[in-house]
Parts: C-alpha cells; sequence; structure tokens
C-alpha cells in the first residue's frame, strides 16, 4: 500500500468497538476495521459464537476482545460502557426483527425490539460520543435498514426503530461533528445473514428480492467492508450526519 493510502484509510492506533460482531454485517465489519489496524471489541450475546468470531479474526492478525453482553438488557450495554476502554469507533450494528403482522406486534415486542435497534446505540453514544469528542477525534457507525426511508411487510416496530436510528445519526453529528467526532448511518439492502432467515424462508423471496436490487443479487456481509473501513478513518473527515447505502440499487427504484 502506498503511503498516500495508508494516510487515507488506515486504522492503526484506533480501537474499535462493534456490537453484535460475532456474525453477518458485524463480523464483515468488525474484519474489515481490524484488517485495516484497528483493535477490535466485538460485542454479542451469545459467548460460543463470540469466541468462534475472534479466532476467526485472530487468523488475520486482528488483536481482538470481546464482550458478551445482551443489547437489549441495560445491565448489558452498561457493561459494556464499564469494559470496552476507551473507544475511537463505535459500530452501532446489533439488531432484532420480530416479524409479524402490524397489528399483531405485542407491547413486549415493540419494547424488545426498540431496546436493541434504538435504545442500545443511543446509550452507546452518550457513553463513548462525548468522550471521542473531548479527545478530538472519534467515529460512529449505525447501520440501518432500508426501512429507515420506506416500508418493508411485516416489521413494524424494526422499521420504526431503524428510522430512529437516521434520526439519531443527525443528532449525534450536530453535537458532536464539530469536535472531530463524524457520525454516520449505513444503509444496506436485502442481506443474506442471520437476521433475515425469516425472510428468506419464503420460497421466492430470495430470488425476488435480489431481482428487485440494480446489481441482480442481494447482498452479503463482506460487501460492508469497504464502506466501513472509509466512513471509520481519516478519508470520511468531511462526512458526517450521513445515510450511506451500500444497497446494490436497491432503494433507487
Amino acid at each position: 500500500m502506498s503511503d498516500y493510502l495508508r494516510e487515507l484509510f488506515s486504522l492503526h492506533g484506533r480501537r474499535a468497538l462493534v456490537t453484535g460482531g460475532s456474525s453477518g454485517i458485524g463480523y464483515a465489519i468488525a474484519e474489515a476495521l481490524g484488517r485495516a489496524g484497528a483493535d477490535i471489541v466485538i460485542a454479542a450475546r451469545r459467548q460460543a459464537e463470540l469466541d468462534k468470531a475472534a479466532a476467526r479474526l485472530r487468523e488475520h492478525g486482528v488483536t481482538v476482545s470481546t464482550i458478551g453482553a445482551d443489547l437489549g438488557d441495560r445491565a448489558g450495554v452498561q457493561r459494556i460502557c464499564d469494559t470496552a476502554g476507551d473507544i475511537d469507533i463505535l459500530v452501532n450494528n446489533a439488531g432484532n426483527n420480530i416479524r409479524k403482522p402490524m397489528a399483531d406486534l405485542t407491547v413486549d415486542d415493540y419494547e424488545s425490539t426498540l431496546a436493541v435497534n434504538f435504545t442500545a446505540p443511543y446509550l452507546l453514544g452518550q457513553h463513548f460520543g462525548p468522550k471521542m469528542a473531548g479527545r478530538g477525534w472519534g467515529r460512529v457507525i449505525n447501520i440501518g435498514s432500508q426501512q429507515s426511508i420506506s416500508a418493508f411487510g411485516d416489521s413494524g416496530a424494526y422499521g420504526a426503530a431503524k428510522a430512529a436510528v437516521t434520526g439519531l445519526t443527525r443528532s449525534q453529528a450536530e453535537a458532536w461533528s464539530a469536535d472531530g467526532v463524524c457520525v454516520n448511518t449505513i444503509i444496506p439492502g436485502f442481506v443474506l445473514t442471520p437476521l433475515t432467515a425469516a425472510a428468506q424462508a419464503i420460497p421466492g423471496r430470495v430470488e425476488a428480492l435480489a431481482a428487485r436490487h440494480m446489481v441482480g443479487r442481494n447482498g452479503l456481509p463482506e460487501d460492508f467492508a469497504g464502506a466501513a473501513v472509509f466512513l471509520a478513518g481519516d478519508a470520511s473527515a468531511f462526512v458526517t450526519g450521513q445515510m450511506l447505502f451500500v444497497d446494490g440499487g436497491f432503494s433507487v427504484h
């Protein structure tokens, strides 16, 4: 790599926290940031899955530690805040999606969905964002959804939470960008991950969604590596408060 590209994209000396980092998009982002030089902390509910992900990351030469925590539980979020250490790059990726017709969603469904997808990013931002601002540099990458901008069947609470995440991104950017903290949202298309397994199980659904993407296929976790490295480093110093669509053209038509 040339010195020019290294200055633009290297994350050496940075420390990144990726929630939901044991699988799917979260793991792919953790690997990308780690291979770009950052020390990585991954947080998720299942320690066994975290251990497997950490082993894979170490095979790529990534320095990684893990935190077992349920992002839907305030105590779990607090555990992350208490043990993650100084964080330069926060990636709010952990999510859940309870797929039911809107009228069938219970209060518990709503509250558990909002807790993971919106409240946890808010609380982690409130903890780490001011500390980044105090050091004069930081990055927050929130993971949104096509439902940040449009409806998508049978996941109404999730859609509300993901729409809220884009508003949170703008508010965080307004609060901290002047102190060197850039905050942005990545908007995926339909991505083949464990989170979308229920939708993938519907006959014909995967093929129909692939056809809707302009590139003619559904997304894969590794499709988010480049965008994450860009938004996590110095190359994105003039990009904040934005939605970056990494969706194969899904949202355009």
